[in-house]
């Protein structure tokens, strides 16, 4: 397919996304990340497919209760393996405004690497691993050949195909990324590992702003502990909240209220965002039947 060709395709599919995200409800799409036989990066006692479904969900959950005005949507709820390319189409079919992928972090042969990151889509030239490892689920997927074909992250074709719809996103999710690194180390307390770019394939194949968390390092024993501690989900969730409240407030035309973020201290989870109507906080509004612990 020539360039010329390729340049009408995507802009209009941009123009299309953008009619069509003027009358609907703010979508979000979150992703736990690997999940059945992808079981992601071991720890001493724990694995990484159970901890993104865990705060994935507490996540989507307390979205759910606190802004009813959003349309959550799990990429998977239970202990499945989905492609990447699955991940990505569950995104791009529900037309979403913005991707969010749970990860948590390793490093072979260290138990002192810490603190949480994010990344969004760019060429990153110190994060190779991260892509590596992020990027090797691919080859778990039954026809990965045919389905990630030309999909090199090294390749400058690659880039080139994508230039103009990651051009457009990019800028959010680098803002949205800043957002979280500041807000969730604040409400946890764990070391800033920073804001990164790079080529990841789940956020290559999504056509929206998109970021994915590494919460923490589960090759570092106090660090996998404090993750799987039940003190340490509210800290998480409270301080992913705060930031995709930011976001929303500066990106969802439909938030007319300003939204002040919520501390860590016992009474922050009543003081729910002054865009939550009565109604929902009295509990009268039908709630998600996911089983997870409230938050």
């Amino acid at each position: 397919m020539s360039k010329k060709k390729v340049f009408l395709l995507i802009t209009m599919l941009l123009f299309t996304v953008t009619l069509l995200a003027a009358n609907h409800k703010f979508t979000l799409v979150i992703d736990a990340g690997h999940g059945g036989r992808d079981q992601g990066a071991p720890g001493l006692f724990s694995k990484e497919k159970d901890l993104t479904l865990k705060y994935a969900l507490a996540f989507g959950d307390y979205v759910e209760r606190n802004c009813p005005d959003v349309r959550v949507i799990y990429t998977r709820k239970t202990d499945v393996f989905l492609e990447l390319v699955e991940r990505a189409r569950i995104a791009n079919k529900n037309n979403a405004d913005l991707f969010m992928s749970f990860h948590i972090n390793a490093v072979d042969g260290s138990k002192t690497a810490h603190g949480f990151q994010s990344y969004t889509l760019g060429r990153g030239e110190h994060n190779l691993e991260v892509a590596k490892r992020e990027n090797s689920v691919i080859f778990l997927e039954k026809d990965y050949k045919t389905v990630y074909k030309g999909f090199d992250t090294n390749s400058a074709e690659t880039d080139i195909m994508y230039e103009f719809i990651v051009d457009h996103n990019r800028a959010r999710s680098v803002e949205f990324s800043r957002m979280l690194q500041q807000y969730v180390c604040a409400l946890t307390g764990r070391q800033n590992g920073g804001s990164h770019q790079n080529n990841l394939a789940v956020l290559r194949l999504t056509s929206m702003p998109s970021c994915l968390l590494e919460l923490g390092f589960i090759s570092s024993p106090d660090e996998e502990s404090f993750m799987n501690s039940d003190d340490a989900v509210p800290m998480y969730v409270k301080g992913i909240f705060n930031a995709f409240m930011k976001y929303r407030q500066k990106y969802d035309t439909d938030i007319s209220v300003p939204y002040k973020a919520i501390d860590n201290d016992d009474n922050a989870v009543a003081n729910l965002p002054q865009v939550v109507p009565p109604s929902y906080k009295n509990g009268s509004v039908d709630q998600t039947k996911t089983e997870i612990k409230r938050i």
